[in-house]
C-alpha cells in the first residue's frame, strides 16, 4: 500500500517535470500515477471485506460530507479519533478524488497535445519560422 501510493506521487511529480519536453511522457506517467492509485484503492477495499467493515457507498451521507469537508487532513488530529473503518472509506474517497482530477488532467493533456503538438513539433515549427 506504501509504495502504490509513493508510486503515484512520484508518478505525478515526474510527469510533471517532463511536461517541458515531451506531453507523450507526461500523459503516460500521469496515467501511471492513476493506476497506481487504483492499486492503493483496491488495497483499501479489501482492508474493509477482509476485516468485515462496511464500505461506504459513493452517495452515502459520510462519503459526501468527507468531499465537502476542506479541513486540513494533514493534521493529525483529524485521524486520531477515527475508527479503522472511518479512516479506510475518508481514504477510499480522496483516492477516488484524486484519481478523477488527475483522468480530468488526461484529458486536458490530450486535447493539449491534439490542438497544440508536441514539443518536438513545436521546434520544427519554430526552425522552420526561424528560417523564413
Amino acid at each position: 500500500m506504501v509504495q502504490a501510493a509513493r508510486s503515484g506521487v512520484q508518478n505525478i511529480a515526474e510527469g510533471s517535470l517532463a511536461s517541458a519536453t515531451s506531453k507523450k511522457t507526461e500523459l503516460k506517467l500521469t496515467g501511471v500515477a492513476r493506476a497506481s492509485l487504483g492499486e492503493l484503492l483496491l488495497d483499501y477495499e479489501d482492508y474493509l471485506r477482509q476485516h468485515g467493515l462496511k464500505q461506504w457507498k459513493k452517495d452515502d451521507s459520510k462519503a459526501l460530507k468527507v468531499r465537502a469537508d476542506r479541513s486540513d487532513k494533514s493534521d493529525k488530529s483529524y485521524w486520531s479519533e477515527k475508527s479503522d473503518e472511518e479512516f479506510a472509506n475518508i481514504l477510499i474517497c480522496l483516492i477516488n478524488q484524486a484519481s478523477y482530477l488527475l483522468w480530468k488532467q488526461m484529458q486536458r493533456l490530450e486535447e493539449d497535445f491534439m490542438n497544440e503538438g508536441g514539443f518536438t513539433e513545436r521546434l520544427y515549427q519554430f526552425r522552420t519560422k526561424s528560417r523564413k
